[in-house]
């Protein structure tokens, strides 16, 4: 449920705002990494949801790529 209405979400946001948003998933995967390196990582949980947010992103990226070049 939690990950539809993300993708729903994702979804109405313009190519512009989806790299932005790609961008800052980016930036707290690596502070994570570098949490999880140094052992100040609580929440490990979050380092697998922010993975799949970025594939999330990325596959609607791809989408939005092939929807312009169709029409």
């Amino acid at each position: 449920m939690k990950s539809d209405q993300r993708l729903s979400d994702l979804r109405a946001l313009s190519a512009d705002q989806l790299s932005d948003e790609l961008v800052n998933l980016k930036k707290e995967q690596f502070n994570l990494r570098f949490q999880g390196a140094t052992g100040q990582l609580e929440n490990v949980a979050r380092v697998r949801e922010v993975r799949r947010d970025i594939a999330r992103v990325r596959t609607l990226q791809r989408q939005k790529t092939l929807d312009a070049a169709k029409a």
